[in-house]
């Protein structure tokens, strides 16, 4: 069995002592009244044991926190609620109180890879004043009790079915990277069904819908080690010390240091400068390091059953783009898809998806007409700029807000056919 779980919680409970002295000193350095204080010494030493105690603490999940923003050139108090939950999951609505006309839904689906929902906070920002946003909240599968069940792929496509239903057939949704292929077969299992609920529209970004189109190192990594290898290395039971215990999890700190790993020169140069910032008394960078930090360092486990089955589906063996993907038995047959628009958004410089992965999901959709498509190719961005940063908010959004009043001006005017049945006449005149 693998032990590593257990052995980061053993490292954790060894290393309290030391943080608890570690706090302590970093409290009598820093406080007013303490001379040392504002010496270089004591800012020395205050910094110090401040970085050891943040480099070995275990963070808490974030909170959003939008308190109010601005809509319209008045602030508009935000309010969260939770209108729809499972067991894995629950569904945040962000109301905006005293906003009385009516606004589309949006529906982001957070990605299930190790870091909360709270990730995302600059994306669902950015759709606040324009939309009526919600977004999926995950939970830590150590969280969760064994008396739930287990979950996998198939139930995750059960869960974004299940929301869409709840939020009616005037629904956009916005897959940011992993969901993308749970987003896509939800809508071509909810399209071959017939079902009434099915978005108006989707927009996948920076999602691994097809793995073969310029494969990245974590691509690779998948294809030359094979699942068995991620099963005996990845995967442990989660210890008695949460209500999760005997779970099979692939926990998050695990998918953080693969994700540290990958850029550690960058990581330790920011440690590095944040030191420098605490020693010459540059609180306000040093307070940027922490809030990027405080989010980046907040980890949450994921079901075994998932993980694995993702890894082994979308990585190794390709199969949504090979059309051998099956949910509960059933071919996922993205073909179906006809009644929604999709847009798909990816970065020149993604690490994680590469470019033409994303894309991909036109040419398996070829039922959706020309006019309901859109793809956007960010400049100069990676994987974490196709969803939140400057780039994200004065050019992809925006675009994003356009194809979204595209599709709904599309489906305000009633003397137009169904564009279903004009793609539907366009394939066959084709053929």
């Amino acid at each position: 069995m693998n032990l590593a779980y257990y052995w980061y919680e053993a490292a954790h409970a060894f290393t309290h002592p030391v943080r608890t002295v570690s706090s302590a000193t970093h409290y009598a350095f820093s406080i007013p009244a303490n001379p040392l204080s504002y010496t270089a010494y004591g800012r020395t030493i205050s910094a110090a044991c401040e970085l050891f105690e943040r480099t070995t603490r275990r963070y808490a999940k974030p909170e959003f926190g939008f308190g109010n923003v601005e809509i319209e050139g008045k602030r508009v108090s935000i309010r969260e609620s939770i209108v729809w939950e499972a067991p894995f999951c629950q569904l945040i609505r962000f109301e905006r109180q005293g906003l009385r006309h009516k606004q589309p839904k949006l529906l982001i689906v957070a990605p299930m890879s190790g870091h909360y929902a709270t990730l995302l906070r600059g994306t669902v920002e950015a759709f606040l004043t324009t939309h009526d946003v919600y977004i999926t909240d995950w939970h830590d599968a150590s969280m969760v009790p064994m008396s739930a069940g287990r979950f996998d792929l198939d139930d995750y496509i059960d869960y974004v079915i299940a929301m869409l239903r709840h939020l009616g057939p005037d629904t956009h949704v916005i897959g940011v990277c992993q969901p993308a292929v749970p987003v896509i077969a939800a809508v071509a299992c909810m399209e071959a069904m017939e079902d009434p609920s099915v978005p108006r529209s989707m927009t996948l970004m920076g999602g691994p819908i097809d793995t073969r189109e310029s494969p990245t190192e974590v691509n690779k990594l998948a294809q030359e080690r094979g699942i068995a290898w991620f099963k005996r290395n990845c995967i442990t039971k989660v210890p008695f010390t949460r209500p999760g215990h005997m779970r099979e999890v692939y926990p998050g700190f695990l998918q953080l240091s693969g994700f540290m790993a990958m850029n550690l020169d960058r990581h330790l140069i920011a440690h590095h400068d944040m030191f420098k910032h605490l020693v010459t008394g540059d609180g306000d960078s040093a307070e940027k390091h922490r809030t990027f930090y405080d989010e980046y360092l907040a980890v949450m486990d994921l079901t075994a059953d998932f993980y694995l089955q993702t890894v082994d589906e979308v990585f190794v063996k390709h199969s949504l783009p090979k059309g051998e993907l099956l949910h509960r038995g059933m071919k996922v047959d993205l073909s179906a898809i006809s009644r929604t628009a999709l847009m798909t958004v990816e970065g020149e410089r993604d690490d994680i998806s590469g470019v033409g992965q994303t894309n991909a999901a036109h040419r398996l959709c070829p039922l959706i007409p020309d006019a309901l498509r859109d793809h956007h190719l960010q400049m100069s961005v990676g994987h974490y700029g196709v969803f939140n940063g400057k780039r994200f908010v004065t050019d992809i959004a925006p675009r994003i807000c356009a194809f979204i009043d595209r599709v709904e001006v599309h489906h305000e005017n009633k003397a137009q056919p169904p564009y279903a049945a004009r793609a539907r006449s366009k394939l066959s005149h084709a053929s």
